[in-house]
C-alpha cells in the first residue's frame, strides 16, 4: 500500500474518522502529529491551506516550498476555499493523495 493509499484509509473512515491533516501524517507514521493537526481540516491550517497540503509541508521540512508548489501547479490553488470553490472544485481526497504522493516523491 503506498502513501497515498494509507492516507485515505483512514480520511473519514471508521475507526479512524481523521481530517485531511491528520490522514498525511498517519500515513507517514507521524502519530505524535495526530492531536495537533485535528485542528487543521477544514479550511482551518494556518492561513486557510488546505490541511493536507499543511501536513505535508510540515513533514516536508526544507522541502516544504517545493512541494507546496508542486500542488499548487496541479490544483491551482493552496487554500482550502480557493481548491472548493474554484473551477473545477478539488475533493478532499485528491488533495489528500496528491499531498500524499508529493510528499512520498520528495523522500519523507
Amino acid at each position: 500500500m503506498n502513501a497515498a493509499e494509507k492516507a485515505l484509509s483512514t480520511f473519514r473512515e471508521p475507526p479512524y474518522m481523521y481530517n485531511c491533516a491528520q490522514t498525511i501524517c498517519a500515513a507517514f507514521g507521524r502519530e505524535d502529529l495526530l492531536e495537533p493537526m485535528k485542528a487543521c481540516g477544514g479550511g482551518k491550517a494556518p492561513e486557510g491551506t488546505c490541511g493536507a497540503l499543511y501536513a505535508a509541508m510540515t513533514l516536508a521540512g526544507d522541502k516544504a516550498l517545493e512541494l507546496m508548489e508542486a500542488f499548487r501547479s496541479i490544483h491551482g490553488a493552496c487554500s482550502c476555499r480557493e481548491l472548493k470553490g474554484g473551477t473545477p472544485r478539488v475533493a478532499c481526497q485528491d488533495c489528500v493523495k496528491t499531498a500524499a504522493n508529493l510528499l512520498e516523491q520528495a523522500g519523507v
